[in-house]
């Protein structure tokens, strides 16, 4: 039987894990592969690293000297479509703020950075990035979205009642 041509070639992305202290990720590559939009063909990497990594990282490429939640490298090649850094310790202060698992913001994180390695980019296209972040989240089930969070300003994490 011949292969079907309207059937997209999956996205497959691979996980590691840099962290001294090992953080659960079971499952973020199969789950961004789901979430993605249907345009999003090829491979991706996706590290989970220190937060003096991407520190570092971030002062090389983007001259912020300051760690941030997640940063995205487009390779601009098929079927490579690029890496996506995920800060560990960040990812883990931005989930207690708000009050979810670290494998949700890991998800917020990487579906954020899939969309930064198609060439969408928040701060310069108008909303775009903003409103097809907040439809694939829906889609798959996450809490409120990066861009939204940012919006939104400081997260708090829900109060605990007294008795």
């Amino acid at each position: 039987m011949a292969a079907d041509r309207t059937t997209r070639p999956p996205l497959c992305v691979t996980v590691s894990c840099e962290v001294r202290t090992p953080v659960r990720v079971a499952g973020l590559g199969p789950w961004l592969a789901a979430a993605a939009p249907a345009r999003a063909r090829g491979d991706v990497a996706i590290a989970i690293v220190g937060d003096a990594r991407i520190r570092s990282l971030n002062r090389q490429y983007r001259g912020a000297d300051y760690a941030t939640d997640v940063l995205s490298f487009p390779a601009g090649d098929a079927p490579w479509l690029g890496d996506i850094a995920i800060a560990a310790g960040v990812a883990r202060r931005q989930a207690a703020r708000a009050g979810h698992s670290f494998a949700t913001e890991a998800r917020v994180l990487a579906l954020h950075g899939l969309l930064h390695l198609l060439g969408y980019d928040h701060e310069q296209d108008g909303g775009e990035m903003a409103a097809i972040e907040a439809r694939l989240r829906k889609r798959a089930g996450l809490p409120i979205g990066l861009i939204e969070r940012e919006a939104a300003g400081p997260v708090r994490p829900p109060r605990r009642r007294t008795s």
